[in-house]
């Protein structure tokens, strides 16, 4: 399989973990349509852990879906998916048991690569837990790669090991399309912000057909999801997705999108926005930070065409940020001037020589188009 974008969805796990159910993921799988995010460029309806039955079936040997929670099986609930024009996602396990501790596929990976392509699965994540000591994880999830190309149909295979074994350094070779290489994200503002930095020397590893995967975003939870009650405002979720957004990184969404607020609608739906998380180029930024606080920072970004430019206050006070453009080789001897469009209001703010300023309030973010122009 060969994606040359970062997938774009849903998954049940945020705000739902085992509370799952056909008929909610057939309401949201109608979301997608109602609330805009399919146009916007969401395509993948995902069913996380705890879907299956305790054991497997004691004749087949394979995965059984629960009876109660799935009742017509995921046969039928992907033909719903896809009757939609959406895809259809599901999790396993390298292990003996997933996560939550149903049946992994250790031992199965043809098996259970032949299952889910049965059942019309077009995108896989792969957990890394209850693994015998005596294997390795590269081997393991190098396996389920070779079952998956094999499986006679095209499913995204998007690993998840927590970060584990320094996975961005050799999982491209396994066949992965993305790669888990942080820990469980949180409904709250440092969650999200320790991720971010914690994967700024590591997105050179990210590109195309194998993206780096910072796990699903928590914006439009408000602390009412299964992943930490505090929440976050609407600048932290703003935040957050701008940091996803100049990463590169897909944008799996972990609310329950079928009662989105206004604010969170426009935020994932902004196309402007999602247009610099897909862009061709797929470079991650630059970043730089103030020198006598280092709750400010900014980040550049170049693009297939021009650059992005965020400005973020990760500090507890409204601040002015300000970027010199000899920072990223602009120079004023070049002769050339930038144009800065806000992504937010598509306002142009004007045309700079050598610096840009902007006032940016406490935990959130200014983001820029940055054309430059005689």
């Amino acid at each position: 399989m060969i994606i040359k974008k970062p997938p774009m969805g849903w998954n049940t796990w945020n705000t739902f973990m085992g509370s799952i159910n056909e008929q909610m993921v057939k309401e949201s799988a109608d979301a997608f349509i109602s609330e805009g995010l399919r146009d916007a460029g969401y395509q993948y309806v995902v069913v996380d852990d705890c879907w299956s039955e305790q054991n497997r079936d004691p004749v087949t040997d394979r995965l059984v879906p629960n009876h109660e929670k799935f009742p017509n099986g995921m046969k039928a609930l992907s033909d719903y998916v896809h009757s939609l024009g959406l895809k259809f996602g599901m999790y396993s396990c390298i292990g003996v048991r997933t996560c939550a501790g149903y049946p992994g596929s250790f031992d199965r990976e043809f098996l259970d690569a032949e299952t889910f392509a049965s059942w019309g699965v077009d995108y896989l994540k792969y957990d890394g837990c209850y693994f015998p000591e005596t294997t390795d994880q590269e081997n393991m999830y190098h396996r389920m790669g070779v079952a998956l190309e094999n499986c006679g149909r095209d499913i995204v295979y998007a690993v998840c090991n927590g970060g584990e074994a320094d996975v961005w350094t050799w999982i491209r070779s396994t066949g992965a399309n993305m790669f888990r290489s942080t820990y469980d994200i949180m409904d709250n503002f440092r969650s999200y912000y320790d991720i971010a930095m914690s994967q700024k020397d590591k997105f050179c590893f990210s590109a195309p057909n194998c993206y780096n995967d910072i796990d699903m975003l928590t914006v439009g939870i408000y602390g009412n999801g299964k992943i930490g009650k505090l929440g976050c405002t609407d600048s932290e979720y703003r935040q957050q997705f701008v940091l996803w957004c100049m990463y590169n990184a897909p944008l799996m969404l972990g609310c329950d999108i079928r009662s989105m607020s206004a604010a969170t609608k426009a935020l994932v739906t902004n196309r402007d926005l999602i247009a610099i998380d897909q862009d061709d180029a797929a470079r991650p930024p630059i970043w730089f930070k103030h020198r006598w606080n280092e709750d400010l920072r900014w980040a550049f970004k170049h693009l297939s065409k021009g650059y992005a430019l965020a400005l973020y206050n990760f500090s507890d006070s409204d601040s002015k940020i300000q970027f010199l453009f000899d920072s990223v080789g602009i120079t004023v001897a070049s002769g050339l001037k930038a144009r800065l469009t806000d992504i937010f209001t598509g306002e142009c703010v004007g045309e700079f020589r050598d610096c840009f300023a902007a006032d940016v309030p406490r935990h959130d973010v200014k983001l820029y188009r940055f054309e430059l122009v005689k």
